[in-house]
């Protein structure tokens, strides 16, 4: 198939991915006593954080490749006739959005300590980034109902992933926090990678023509 400019740019969500994927695993090596187990991502960015220049360095892509994907998906997708389908991927690609302007404004100040105003508003961030996130997933599993398009099933997985991961952060031991967390952190950044690869290949615009959802 003869891809368009703007599918193009899908590839760019797995390069999100495997940028944020590269930070995760290595930027501990420049961490040490860090325990992925106990500790939460967000510890390697802290300002504290003594790997956090490796992790800047590792994560360069993630965001703003992140952030183009979304964006792209969502121009595409606005000539799909599903409604639902459609302000699902226009939540996730606000949410990306507000992750990545909040997340900039307001790192965690000190490595498992987000106290203080600045610490304050990095969890008043993180709280509207999982609400977004989930609002976004769910949208998308009801507007591909009968579409078969499997990206509802896509959609239901990373919505089991994130909040398999917000329930289990609040009840595993603190030694295992890390455990939990990961599944929350990298749902959202997954699911970006499999909406860019519906961009890439064109699917994005597709609907049901039988049923209009306008």
């Amino acid at each position: 198939m003869k891809r368009t400019m703007l599918q193009k740019f899908g590839i760019l969500g797995l390069i999100s991915l495997l940028s944020y994927t590269a930070a995760v695993v290595f930027a501990p090596l420049s961490y040490p006593g860090y325990n992925w187990l106990a500790q939460a991502v967000s510890d390697l960015s802290a300002d504290s954080a003594p790997s956090r220049t490796l992790w800047n360095q590792l994560s360069a892509l993630y965001m703003p490749c992140g952030i183009v994907c979304c964006t792209m998906c969502g121009l595409e997708v606005s000539a799909n006739p599903n409604r639902a389908l459609r302000t699902g991927v226009y939540l996730f690609a606000a949410m990306n959005w507000l992750s990545a302007v909040g997340y900039a404004m307001s790192p965690l100040p000190e490595v498992g300590a987000p106290g203080g105003f600045q610490g304050t508003m990095h969890m008043v961030v993180t709280a509207f980034v999982v609400l977004l996130s989930i609002a976004s997933l769910i949208l998308i599993i009801f507007g591909d109902r009968g579409a078969h398009s499997g990206l509802g099933a896509w959609a239901a997985a990373a919505l089991a992933m994130m909040l398999l991961g917000a329930i289990g952060t609040g009840i595993v031991p603190g030694e295992y926090f890390g455990i939990p967390e990961r599944f929350s952190v990298f749902a959202a950044t997954g699911f970006n990678a499999v909406l860019g690869m519906y961009l890439f290949n064109g699917r994005l615009a597709e609907g049901r023509t039988s049923e209009k959802h306008d």
